[in-house]
């Protein structure tokens, strides 16, 4: 019998599977021949402290992630760097953890665009099933700070070459006033009640 794989909100005490993340998120990348922004320790652990991140534990081995980021005052959320550990691949468990993180992003900020750029077909069939739809990057968010995320992309000079109207990933956008509210378990909105009232 396979071990049920847990998918949940990371905290700080996910912190020692940073690197790990980091190394699956640029094999792929590697492997798929695509770009990929480059994130730091730091900045995924922050992601975890703050309950904008997603993990998949299969006990105490890493088996996926992905983090969310807010831009222009929380206008709009990016749902982020889903990987799943190669072992743990074709089991249906980038859809859990984009579910979970979709979930996460539109409880947190019911009223928030939450968009995605991807190069992959299964992110992209995932992001459809969920109600987003194609936009040019022009709907996306124009938080500097975003894009700037793209400079370490091997594919950023079509970016700047297109003056940032398009590039190899395609640009999806949720849009919250068309959908019903979502729900998330009590203990994790008690984490994020506390969380937002430390601010």
């Amino acid at each position: 019998m396979e071990n049920v794989i847990d998918v949940v909100v990371a905290d700080e005490s996910h912190e020692k599977y940073v690197d790990t993340i980091l190394e699956t998120i640029s094999e792929a990348a590697k492997v798929r021949g695509t770009g990929i922004a480059k994130r730091t320790h730091e900045y995924l652990l922050n992601k975890m402290r703050e309950a904008k991140a997603v993990i998949a534990l299969d006990g105490d081995k890493f088996a996926g992630f992905s983090y969310i980021e807010t831009w222009q005052d929380k206008k709009y959320v990016t749902t982020s760097g889903l990987i799943v550990h190669p072992d743990y691949r074709g089991r249906g468990l980038a859809k859990r953890i984009k579910d979970m993180t979709f979930t996460l992003a539109r409880t947190r900020w019911p009223h928030a665009k939450i968009f995605s750029l991807t190069s992959g077909a299964a992110v992209m069939a995932m992001n459809t099933q969920l109600g987003y739809k194609p936009v040019t990057f022009a709907d996306l968010t124009q938080d500097e700070a975003f894009w700037k995320g793209c400079e370490g992309c091997v594919n950023v000079d079509i970016l700047h070459r297109t003056n940032r109207r398009y590039c190899i990933c395609t640009g999806m956008l949720y849009d919250p006033e068309e959908y019903l509210p979502a729900k998330l378990p009590e203990d994790v909105l008690k984490r994020i009640k506390e969380l937002d009232n430390k601010k």
